[in-house]
């Protein structure tokens, strides 16, 4: 776990918890409050594309959430590191988003695409990063597992 300590630390984790929960929560206030709907056309292809988003960026953050608690309780040693590694604790899938279609909504619900987009990727780089690092053998631990295998 220290190369992973090393990449993560408990205030980065703090950091990137605090930035998906205000993400969270802006994202939730203008999904509610029907802003979408005054500034745009009175298009249902347009509404309907809406709430596909809306779902994409609800589930993109439920993600990082959820990865970024699982992170906390491990750096906390609530959980073991199999425990965190288990596939059942990885950052999830969430599709993209259709560029295209984004472009037509109205800049605030744009940018929160956007946001939700941007950390979900950095989510994603740093977990692949930290998997890599853990996945590397250190020598000391090869050359024990080769002295074992001879005996």
């Amino acid at each position: 776990m220290a190369d992973s300590e090393a990449l993560i630390t408990p205030k980065l984790l703090d950091a990137l918890y605090t930035q998906a929960m205000v993400l969270a929560d802006e994202a939730r206030s203008y999904f509610e409050s029907g802003r979408f709907n005054d500034e745009c056309q009175d298009e249902a292809a347009l509404s309907v594309a809406f709430s596909c988003e809306s779902l994409k960026v609800t589930t993109r953050l439920m993600h990082c959430i959820a990865w970024l608690l699982n992170q906390r309780a491990l750096h906390g040693e609530d959980l073991t590191e199999g425990e965190a590694w288990n596939h059942n604790r990885e950052l999830g899938y969430a599709a993209a988003s259709d560029g295209p279609v984004v472009e037509l909504f109205p800049a605030e619900a744009r940018q929160i695409i956007d946001d939700s987009e941007e950390l979900f990727q950095r989510l994603q780089r740093l977990s692949a990063r930290m998997e890599y690092e853990e996945m590397i053998e250190p020598p000391v631990h090869d050359m024990f597992r080769r002295l074992e295998s001879s005996f």
